[in-house]
């Protein structure tokens, strides 16, 4: 077999080189392990024949950190094994540390994660000086902690307040980033460079120590002991409480390991570090995140739910019509990242309104450095506003973002589709209008697309793909191609009212309008929501996304039902809309008043004459089954999306329903949710729900089936 590192010794330099066989990336494999533990005994021994050793790697990345597939395989029962594997890799870069060896790190690409911990057990660390590499500790995104040495060095590093954010946040640095904060060494203008700077680096410091191995050594901002630190940690993990709502195990461990690792010596510390690794590692909450945000996400990047064999394709220029909200977005979305844009409305003046949309946005990116004053105006140069259809001509495809009305949807459409490119494609953006109903409009249906944009499009990284029934396949290849062009996420939908998004979205806010038709106090149904962990409460969203348009939706759906000869049952919590908006004249936060009040100065806060109209005395409930009840009502829509193939894969329902909708990350997505729970132990308790609530609880053949065979949903 192959071994994944490489021992080479020229000219008194050991190079040992990173190379996993069949690989894309280094990972700690347990092959990797055992190669790097004999690769340390190796440089011990011949300590003698050589005057340093410079680290590398033969992929495009320097190292991506711990192999994530066994992680979702650890039970409890596994954690004493990962807490004596985790201390063994870092008692080989102990030694490596303290070869009395100059030991340099190269850094072609990225090292994140046991990559950059990697990277951190060399004196001295050399980085191509590239703004598109990634150096840090992501792993917080992924319910772990930075366990194999990274906590301990970032903090005696760079102290406890200048490391927290990039510990507790997981934020990543640039090189140059790196380099102010003295984590790199050297940055070197090409990869050619590299090499020599070593070589240089290590013929200048023969004998290097690690700053915390150094006798004189005093942590940077000063130790737990000191006033200000104290004064810091008082307060930060009630801060930090407040953020993640006590659902994020990985945040607190990682500040718990930062303090209590600051308090003792360096060995000491990764001790403890390695151990709050182990505990988080074998819980539910790793591998919910581990799943969706690692797996889930890479299958969506690499294109699991795009047609195959058509070429990649990517916009020259792109229409896009109504230049309201959603349309100034997206022309956003386009320039952002190099793409011509059209923006087009009926008058001259919107259309200018919405190209003022990024102009806002890239003076707020030139005022803290993110862009330059010359990229802020090439980057508005390329949205064209303007009212005259003409200005279309040549689009290579046009999206049209007008109102969630049938009529003028099919109107613009008819306008507009004749003054695409030869083979261009049409898209809708509709969060609830059926996509093949749309396309009747379009006289070529197989280039009709929906692109479904989620609001605000500069901040919300989503957008739902939705297939018409007569949507050729190179059309969805297209779309998804875009999609990854403008540095947003697809997932792919068939058909349906409400597609997955807004199906799914609309069962969490009307569960809350339910619960507040029954009597719940509103503030402890916004409670319940936050506390599962949604951004924000039912009440307060609907607010945000319109009353009104609920109502709409609402009106639409039981016309189309009504004129397919179909009843129209409304369902539990739609009177309370209806009567907010009709009786009680409460359209919305965008009509000055909802469920909350909106003064022009101060805080939102809830409408006072909720209670009144719909409190009820007496009413009892239990706030944990509140809480079930709003996650239980996504996760039992997602799976009759899945059942009914309005989605294809799961993947899409757990990405989708975390970045479309907010959907509690810890939970891993809307499905991984049920494997969370156990399928047989979901069942079970949304049948008890059924009984208690109604059908809308009773679990669908998909998750019994699941539940009977002891499968999850992957």
């Amino acid at each position: 077999m192959t071994s994944p590192i490489r021992y080479e010794l020229t000219e008194r330099i050991v190079t040992v080189t990173f190379d996993a066989p069949d690989a894309q990336v280094n990972t700690m494999t347990a092959a990797w392990q055992k190669a790097f533990a004999e690769t340390v005994n190796r440089l011990v021994e011949e300590r003698a024949t050589y005057d340093g050793v410079i680290l590398a790697s033969a992929k495009k990345t320097f190292f991506a950190g711990a192999e994530l597939k066994d992680m979702l395989k650890l039970t409890k029962a596994d954690g004493p094994r990962l807490l004596h594997e985790i201390e063994a890799v870092k008692h080989d870069m102990r030694r490596l540390e303290r070869l009395g060896r100059p030991v340099v790190a190269l850094l072609a690409g990225s090292a994140l994660g046991g990559g950059w911990e990697i990277a951190l057990s060399a004196h001295c660390r050399i980085c191509l000086d590239d703004a598109r590499i990634q150096l840090g500790l992501p792993e917080v995104t992924l319910g772990l902690l930075p366990g194999a040495g990274g906590v301990t060095k970032m903090v005696r590093l760079l102290g406890l307040q200048v490391a927290f954010p990039y510990l507790v946040e997981g934020r990543l640095l640039r090189p140059a980033e790196a380099a102010k904060l003295g984590l790199i060494q050297g940055l070197a203008v090409d990869a050619e460079a590299l090499l020599p700077m070593a070589r240089e680096w290590i013929r200048a410091n023969p004998a290097p120590v690690q700053p915390w191995d150094a006798k004189d050594y005093r942590m940077p901002g000063g130790s737990p002991n000191s006033l200000h630190i104290q004064q810091m940690l008082a307060v930060a993990p009630a801060m930090l409480v407040e953020k993640t709502r006590g659902l994020y195990p990985a945040p607190e461990a990682i500040m718990a390991a930062m303090a209590e690792g600051a308090l003792v010596d360096f060995d000491t510390a990764l001790r403890i570090e390695s151990r709050y690794l182990a505990k988080l590692a074998v819980g539910q909450v790793a591998k919910n995140m581990i799943t969706a945000f690692f797996f889930n996400l890479n299958a969506i990047k690499s294109g699991a739910s795009r047609p195959k064999d058509f070429p990649r394709w990517k916009p020259g220029k792109v229409g896009i019509l109504g230049a309201g909200m959603m349309g100034s977005g997206i022309a956003w979305a386009n320039a952002s990242r190099g793409i011509a844009c059209v923006l087009k409305d009926v008058g001259e003046d919107k259309a200018a309104a919405g190209k003022a949309h990024s102009e806002k946005l890239l003076a707020r990116r030139v005022k803290d450095g993110r862009t330059s004053e010359r990229e802020a105006q090439e980057t508005l140069a390329l949205i064209r506003p303007t009212a005259r259809a003409d200005d279309l001509a040549g689009c290579d495809l046009i999206i049209e973002a007008v109102f969630e009305k049938r009529e003028l949807k099919a109107e613009v459409t008819r306008e507009a589709e004749p003054r695409l490119a030869p083979g261009g494609v049409f898209a809708s953006n509709t969060s609830t209008l059926p996509i093949t109903g749309l396309a009747q409009a379009s006289a070529h249906p197989e280039r009709f697309v929906g692109l479904h944009f989620f609001s605000p499009v500069d901040k919300m990284r989503l957008v739902e793909i939705i297939k018409g029934a007569k949507t050729a396949p190179e059309t969805v290849a297209r779309a998804y191609d875009y999609v990854l062009a403008i540095g947003k996420t697809p997932i792919v939908v068939n058909d349906s009212r409400g597609f997955f998004t807004s199906r799914t979205f609309s069962t969490f806010v009307m569960e809350g309008c339910a619960m507040l038709e029954e009597g719940i106090p509103p503030a402890v149904v916004e409670s319940a929501g936050r506390l599962a962990g949604m951004p924000v409460g039912p009440l307060a969203v609907v607010d945000e996304t319109s009353l009104s348009l609920s109502l709409h939706v609402m009106q639409q759906t039981r016309a189309d039902l009504e004129a397919e000869g179909k009843r129209w049952t409304p369902a539990p919590g739609q009177d309370v809309i209806v009567r907010m908006v009709k009786e009680f004249k409460r359209p919305g936060r965008a009509g000055g008043a909802g469920f909350y009040e909106y003064p022009k100065d101060g805080r939102k806060f809830l409408w006072p004459g909720l209670k009144q109209q719909f409190g009820k005395l007496g009413v009892a409930y239990d706030f944990e089954e509140l809480k079930e009840r709003l996650l239980y009502r996504q996760a039992l829509e997602a799976a009759r999306c899945l059942e009914e193939r309005v989605l294809e894969a799961v993947h899409d329902a757990n990405i989708g329903s975390i970045f479309g909708i907010g959907f509690p990350a810890w939970a891993g997505g809307a499905l991984q949710y049920v494997n969370h729970v156990g399928p047989a132990k979901f069942v079970a308790r949304a049948e008890r729900l059924a009984q208690k609530y109604g059908e809308r609880f009773a679990p669908p053949r998909i998750v019994r089936e699941k539940a009977a065979q002891g499968e999850l949903f992957v």
